[in-house]
């Protein structure tokens, strides 16, 4: 545009020194000609500026954007529909450079999916995805070869591999084309259900308690301490290329649905069966050490974020050891906290129904006991109120409010306006069920974990009064609720859709942990739950299996006693 103002600027100058003769000017045959206005008898133009209401045009720059391509895998759809859009418009201004989606090699870029190794430098790494291999949760089997992982995936045996589109979709860019069993995300759990010689695969953060999540030979994605370089089911996305380490931070954002499992904000918690350092068990403890119980599986517990006790008895200082066949006035010496301490505990419930053995100085005594050393309790305070009070916990950002009642007698062990002892739930239970709901709605409370000592048995099989009232905290809105009454293994009931209740899981009684029951096979066997908590929600619930040795000791179970046990449970869950 400039120059075509300059032609008629020259134009109007040779147009006036026409008309300084009195000749009629003649258009210049040029394109421009029609653009001059004709001209008589006018003086010179000068050079001035143009009009204000024509400004002079200006010359805008053409852009000139390095184009580059990206060449972007199919698997990479989970990162959203929208991918190959959002790279077509990221237009790096700062860098003068503009990316290109191309499913073509070569390419100036490319991302890649790999297992075994972060990205390295020439590359540029955006982190790791997770995937869990998964079967029904009341699968006996634990874990899952990694040879047989890969012949499931390129072979369909011993049985297929169940995935859905997307995760296919990323397999194949990883491990090349497979034989995988294609379903909707949905149908999952049902086509498990139907086929036990399937496995399926979830992505980490999908995972619920409907699932039981198998290690891969040694490794468990559910373990905060996983290296991702020696977990087959870890895949690190990477840009590779001349420039990649220069563009990586630029093409990060596309990345963001990418990364699935932050341990920053994962939480183990274990919470373990009847605990009642008294009778044989304190006379183990007087003759092998106060830690004894827990020289076996201590280490395990300890590892673990948060540690829970059901501690049946008080504390009472010079507690005498009795062990006569009929003595069932129970507590424990202070030096008896030796055994808690070795397993890492954090918590501590107190809904037991020998509270009040020692009476209601014993109850005070024990109560002071655990405050003066400020180790949280629930279940039971120097009144009712108390007694009843929610006991909030928070671990990386994941913040739990636990609840414990006694639905048991002796009426002596329940808590008064005035009397310490345990929360009788009969006696609050609508108060208990309201606070439940509450909390449930409550957006600084993530998870209720509830749990009741119940009336003692002897049976894997819940009592369907058992079974009613548990199910009633579920509906609620408690997360997990737990039986901490029961001196054998009793079933587990996961939960896993909106339609019942959301992610939860329902553990009707866990058996024996540090107490002298050794008559039976079945008393002598307890469990052990681990839950594993993720962003708030509860992911998958684990069962720890143990067997009890010289009245006072667990050990974990072999894998032929643990393959009995989780049998015996498995069989005695309560209808749908």
């Amino acid at each position: 545009m400039r120059i075509r103002w300059i032609t008629l600027l020259m134009i109007m100058i040779l147009v006036a020194g026409c008309t300084a003769t009195g000749q009629e000017p003649t258009p210049a045959a040029s394109p421009e000609a029609t653009a001059v206005p004709t001209v008589t008898n006018t003086p010179a133009p000068t050079a001035t500026p143009a009009p204000t209401d024509t400004p002079e045009p200006t010359a805008t720059p053409t852009p000139a954007y390095e184009t580059l391509t990206i060449r972007i895998p199919q698997s990479l759809s989970i990162l959203g529909a929208s991918l190959e859009q959002d790279t077509a418009s990221l237009n790096l201004e700062g860098q003068g450079l503009m990316l290109e989606p191309t499913t073509a090699e070569p390419s100036d870029l490319s991302l890649v999916v790999q297992t075994g190794a972060p990205v390295e430098s020439p590359g540029y790494g955006f982190g790791w995805r997770y995937y869990a291999a998964v079967v029904p949760f009341d699968t006996v089997n634990d874990a899952l070869l990694p040879e047989e992982l890969e012949t499931r995936w390129s072979e369909a045996q011993p049985g297929p591999l169940v995935v859905d589109q997307a995760t296919a979709a990323l397999l194949a860019a990883a491990w090349g084309e497979g034989q995988p069993q294609v379903v909707e995300m949905d149908q999952l759990l049902a086509t498990l259900q139907a086929d036990d010689t399937a496995v399926g695969l979830l992505p980490f953060d999908a995972l619920d308690p409907t699932f039981k999540v198998l290690r891969i030979g040694e490794a468990l994605v559910l373990d905060a301490t996983l290296l991702p370089e020696e977990y087959p089911l870890a895949f690190n996305l990477g840009l590779e290329g001349e420039r990649a380490q220069e563009l990586g931070p630029l093409v990060e954002p596309l990345t963001s649905g990418w990364e699935n499992r932050d341990t920053s904000r994962l939480t183990s918690l274990v919470m373990t069966g009847v605990t009642a350092m008294c009778r044989l068990t304190a006379a183990r403890m007087e003759a092998n050490g106060t830690a004894y119980p827990a020289r076996v599986v201590g280490a395990e517990l300890s590892a673990a974020d948060i540690t829970h006790v059901s501690n049946e008895v008080p504390f009472v200082k010079g507690c005498r050891v009795d062990t006569s066949e009929n003595n069932l006035t129970f507590c424990s010496d202070y030096d008896y906290w030796d055994a808690l301490a070795a397993i890492g505990t954090d918590i501590v419930g107190l809904s037991g129904n020998h509270v009040n053995d020692f009476g209601y100085d014993g109850a005070r005594e024990s109560i002071t006991f655990y405050r003066d050393r400020g180790i949280p309790i629930y279940g039971s305070g120097l009144n009712e109120t108390e007694a009843c009070a929610p006991l909030f916990y928070e671990h990386n950002g994941n913040r739990l409010a636990f609840i414990a009642a006694l639905a048991y007698e002796p009426s002596y062990a329940w808590a008064t306006e005035s009397l310490p002892g345990a929360c009788y739930y009969y006696q609050n239970k609508e108060a208990l069920l309201e606070k439940v709901a509450e909390l449930d709605a409550d957006p600084e409370v993530d998870m209720v974990l509830v749990e009741l000592q119940y009336e003692e048995t002897y049976v894997p099989e819940p009592m369907v009064n058992q079974v009613i009232e548990f199910r009633e905290l579920r509906a609620a809105g408690a997360d997990v609720v737990t039986g901490v009454q029961s001196h054998v293994p009793q079933a587990w009931e996961p939960y896993g859709s909106e339609d019942e209740g959301g992610q939860g899981i329902i553990v009707y009684g866990l058996g024996n942990f540090f107490f002298d029951q050794m008559w039976s096979w079945e008393t002598r066997t307890g469990l052990i739950a681990r839950h594993t908590i993720y962003e708030g929600r509860l992911l998958s619930s684990e069962v720890l299996t143990t067997v009890l040795e010289d009245y006072a000791q667990p050990r974990w179970a072999t894998p032929a006693e643990r393959a009995e046990i989780l049998e015996r449970i498995m069989l005695a869950a309560p209808e749908r």
